[in-house]
């Protein structure tokens, strides 16, 4: 054979095998269960992961008993029977279950499909076997889907298997699962200081009931829940004295014995830092959720780590409290730190309808003495409003919740027929209640001056207000919640003979809510209220009077445009303020969602007002910083008209 040929017949055949891997089609897998014999009681829908059981091996008296046990060599030393115990108690006869009922077939069907699940679960992807491939394979498949169906007490399955050719060679697996084997004893019992524990739970639920079908998931599980419940409670001696699963599969019963002896709980240690730290001890100390000698909890071992790294002080927080370091069952805590960059600066850009572009910009020095205080200040600056403000903040106890801050600011506003300059100092407290409340205590200074328009009188205002507010937030996601709920409250006041031109008592609300139903209908509804009581409203700057209207308000109005008039027509704004808002959301897509809503409100001087209405609808798109809403809302009432929305930020 010449060179040329032999060249030819290895680009022929390079060709023939790259072709035949190009158009390989997968082998399938079709596992068919024959449904018209008996199956099983109650059981879990079909899972994700295959569900698998403890080997199992023959007894020894050759009937078919089949035991997996793991029973402590002393037992009796172990038990720790002079501790209280918590048990789940046992009935003498185990419930058989009907399958004569029609919630008797649907369960059976439910069963079925659970077994058709792991068994797909347990032999996994066949990949490019062809037909031969599959014959070989087929003996093996049948013994992967036995034991599937053991873990599941399918213990009398019957499997046999063939093989098909067409445009996908198939492995076909046909499974008669006979009846299950049902739990007869189950005893599940914690001895020791755990067993007094209200948060130390004993697995329960109807797979580990007298009566229930065979679950080596269940029984895992259950293993599986108190070693995790040990760990984190600091149950580090604590030890099985008996793990039994005893089966016989021609009886078709089982039993299960599992006792736990906890053993002593420890103990925090001494806490210690190290690595760079030039804070006083003290501060880093009211960071510490637990005090030394407090039992041992791996969550106050996270909330630690949590709060050191929310600080802002440190870039790398590195929390060990390991039990092989115990001594006399109390566990040093040692906290490795790196500090973080003292000084950041941010710049950001944006767009909302109501004030149009905006830019902003801030500087934050995240401490500067080892008390760990803080400094800040930051602009911003929008064709309706313009601010710059700088803040001082001092951490108290705990530092993350409970804090000091005094602020100095300057603002100015144009609204539609009101222009004002404003100048404040303030002193705010906040710290949060046990209850999740945060509160806030404050006393603020603000001089204003402000032009109401053509023939409306001008003025220069001088309040001294302190003030109380309450905010409580609840939600399972703080970017894009599926349900939750946001309550807030502020009181203001002030005293004429006090540093204020009038007697004031301001007061406003917030109530937002949304719920979330079968996973694509979300359902929003807020309500705002607000009003003044003061005996020389003339005296009140229009930064403390009511304006509705806008994105966040009643859409469908300009941005604050709601609000009575004057005697020269000039919008001044009211001595109360009401407005709501019932909005519905369909998910359409991952990240997109269309809305329909129904705003009502209105600024005014008198309850007895009548409120605006806004209709429309809109989109929206879950961005990775928060939701963004697009809408196109129509006015009902006076002006009347069609305006459009963008606006960004949480639901709640």
């Amino acid at each position: 054979m010449s060179f040329y040929q032999g060249f030819r017949r290895l680009l022929l055949c390079g060709s023939l095998c790259a072709s035949t891997s190009l158009f390989a089609q997968p082998a399938l897998l079709d596992v068919r269960i024959d449904s018209t014999l008996p199956g099983s009681a109650e059981t879990d829908p079909p899972r994700d992961e295959p569900v698998a059981g403890n080997p199992l091996a023959s007894g020894p008296d050759g009937a078919g008993s089949i035991e997996a046990s793991h029973a402590d060599p002393n037992p009796d030393e172990a038990a720790d029977e002079d501790r209280p115990s918590a048990e789940v108690p046992v009935p003498d006869d185990a419930p058989a279950p009907s399958d004569d009922s029609r919630k008797g077939r649907a369960r059976v069907a439910q069963a079925h499909a659970a077994l058709k699940a792991n068994i797909e679960a347990y032999i996994g992807s066949l990949g490019e076997r062809d037909e031969n491939g599959l014959q070989r394979y087929r003996r093996s498949a049948e013994h992967q889907a036995e034991l599937a169906a053991q873990a599941l007490g399918y213990y009398q399955a019957r499997i046999s298997s063939r093989v098909d050719t067409g445009k996908a060679p198939t492995l076909h697996l046909d499974v008669v699962p006979g009846e299950p084997v049902h739990l007869r004893q189950v005893t599940l019992r914690v001895n020791g200081e755990a067993a007094a524990l209200k948060g130390f739970q004993v697995p329960g639920g109807k797979q580990l009931q007298p009566g229930a079908q065979l679950d080596h998931g269940a029984y895992e599980g259950a293993k599986k829940l108190i070693e995790n419940q040990a760990a984190r409670y600091g149950f580090f001696a604590g030890r099985f004295v008996s793990q039994q699963l005893r089966i016989d599969p021609r009886a078709g019963v089982a039993d299960i014995e599992l006792i736990y002896a906890s053993g002593p709980r420890y103990r925090f240690g001494a806490v210690t830092f190290q690595g760079e730290n030039p804070f006083l001890p003290s501060l880093l100390a009211r960071m510490v959720p637990f005090a030394e000698g407090a039992s041992y909890d791996a969550d106050l071992v996270a909330k630690l780590n949590q709060n050191l790294r929310e600080s802002g002080y440190f870039d790398e927080v590195r929390v060990d409290a390991l039990p092989a370091t115990a001594v006399a069952q109390s566990i040093p805590v040692q906290v490795q730190l790196s500090l973080a960059k003292p000084r950041t600066m941010g710049v950001g850009i944006g767009y909302s309808t109501d004030v149009g572009p905006r830019a902003r910009a801030n500087w934050t020095r995240h401490w500067f003495n080892p008390q760990g205080h803080s400094l800040g200040a930051e602009a911003e600056a929008s064709l309706l409003e313009q601010s710059v403000g700088t803040w001082y903040q001092i951490p108290l106890d705990p530092p993350l919740s409970d804090t000091l801050r005094f602020t100095a600011g300057y603002q100015h506003q144009e609204l539609e027929d009101v222009e004002s300059s404003q100048l404040s100092l303030a002193s705010l407290w906040q710290s949060k209640l046990d209850n999740g409340w945060q509160r806030v205590l404050s006393l603020r200074w603000q001089q204003e001056v402000y032009d109401y328009g053509d023939g409306s009188p001008d003025g220069t205002s001088h309040f001294l207000m302190p003030g109380i507010g309450y905010n409580l937030l609840r939600s399972d996601s703080g970017i894009d919640p599926s349900h939750g709920y946001r309550l807030q409250v502020d009181l203001s006041g002030a005293k004429k003979e006090v540093l204020s031109d009038a007697d004031m008592l301001r007061v406003s609300a917030l109530a937002k809510g949304l719920v979330t139903l079968g996973g694509n209908h979300r359902l929003l509804g807020r309500v705002q209220v607000g009003g003044i009581a003061t005996d020389d409203y003339a005296a009140i700057p229009p930064s403390l009077r009511f304006f509705a209207g806008g994105d966040q308000s009643v859409r469908g109005y300009d941005f604050q445009s709601l609000s009575p008039k004057d005697r020269h027509g000039n919008k001044v704004g009211g001595r109360y303020m009401a407005a709501g808002s019932g909005e519905y959301q369909y998910r359409i897509a991952e990240r997109w969602r269309l809305a329909g809503f129904i705003d009502r409100g209105n600024a005014m001087n008198s309850l007895d007002e009548e409120l605006k209405t806004g209709v429309g609808f809109g989109v929206r798109w879950i961005s990775p910083v928060g939701p963004l809403r697009l809408d196109l809302a129509h006015a009902l009432d006076e002006p009347g008209g069609v305006r459009l929305h963008f606006s960004m930020g949480p639901e709640l």
